[in-house]
């Protein structure tokens, strides 16, 4: 049986707490907004777009083999994937027997998310084993609203910063390479022919690239996809990450944000490309970072699978 750590309730409290705190900080201004009835472009879309919500966020996990004890753990005995620990777990984290406690059920885990725990591996591994691109000047959010005027379409609260032909221009005049799936899907139908690559959910795991901005703000989604096995520590560390490229992603988009406080990138000028890649460049280099980080965790639950991150893991096939 392998060593089990123990945090006892005077030290795992405070890190809940501080969890708490930092989630707070972005989920608080978000739940007032919504109960307003307002929106927000830019600091919403965490929240909205991906399926964690802020209550399931607020969960402080410690990540697989840890011991919490205290009357305080007994609280967690019914979340999904906690258990309590049996004698032979206690003494190994050396604690007597018929402490209260609890840990991460990753044997659960494991058995019930084996194809999400595998498909996150074979995109993470991939992923950081190719070489970053950085030609694409966040034209896929211009891409998505090519000739919308054609199409009828309009985000309801925000204006085109050059209007509708100009940016129907931007995108004409430039070269569009999209290489994630999840943003070449919201291409108008006149877009999808420009983008001189055509990702798909079939070849998202050959295709995803660390220079991308939205494969490395997906790293938040691949790690809370993996709660409450992986700490909230990293979960939080990727989701900050992906907090800021939004910020950065929106800002080169056509909209105009000037009003929310966000100054435009200006992609369609030399220099606004040159600050686009200089952004794109910093994100890349700190979403591998994560990449690593989420793969030291992740290796050992994919070893306990049969199978590891690397090629072998790429005949597995993935949830869709």
């Amino acid at each position: 049986m392998s060593k089990l750590q123990h945090l006892p309730q005077e030290d795992w409290l405070p890190r809940q707490a501080v969890h708490q705190a930092r989630v707070r900080r972005y989920a608080d201004p978000y739940l007032a907004r919504r109960s307003a009835g307002q929106k927000h472009p830019v600091e919403d879309f965490l929240f909205t777009y991906y399926t964690q919500k802020p209550g399931q966020l607020l969960r402080w996990h410690p990540g697989a083999g840890v011991v919490l004890s205290g009357p305080a753990a007994a609280d967690r005995a019914g979340w999904k994937y906690y258990r309590t620990p049996d004698d032979g777990d206690l003494a190994v984290a050396g604690l007597p027997p018929g402490t209260p406690a609890v840990t991460v059920d990753t044997v659960a885990f494991v058995r019930d998310r084996r194809d999400a725990l595998q498909f996150a591996g074979i995109i993470l591994a991939g992923t950081a084993a190719r070489p970053a691109q950085f030609g694409c000047f966040g034209l896929h959010e211009w891409a998505m609203v090519y000739r919308q005027d054609k199409f009828d379409l309009r985000h309801e609260y925000l204006q085109l910063r050059l209007g509708s032909e100009r940016t129907d221009e931007v995108v004409q005049e430039n070269r569009i390479r999209c290489s994630h799936f999840d943003a070449f899907r919201f291409y108008t139908p006149d877009a999808v022919t420009l983008n001189s690559l055509q990702p798909s959910r079939e070849n998202q795991r050959t295709m995803e690239q660390p220079g991308c901005l939205h494969a490395n703000m997906d790293l938040y989604k691949w790690a809370y996809k993996l709660a409450p096995l992986l700490p909230s520590g990293l979960v939080m560390d990727c989701f900050e990450l992906s907090w800021r490229i939004r910020a950065m992603d929106m800002q080169a988009s056509p909209y105009d944000l000037s009003e929310w406080g966000y100054p435009a990138i200006l992609i369609e000028t030399p220099e606004g490309k040159a600050e686009y890649v200089e952004y794109q460049r910093s994100f890349a280099a700190e979403s591998q970072e994560l990449r690593q980080r989420l793969l030291r965790e992740l290796t050992p639950l994919l070893e306990s699978t049969g199978s590891g991150p690397g090629p072998a893991a790429e005949r597995t096939e993935g949830p869709r």
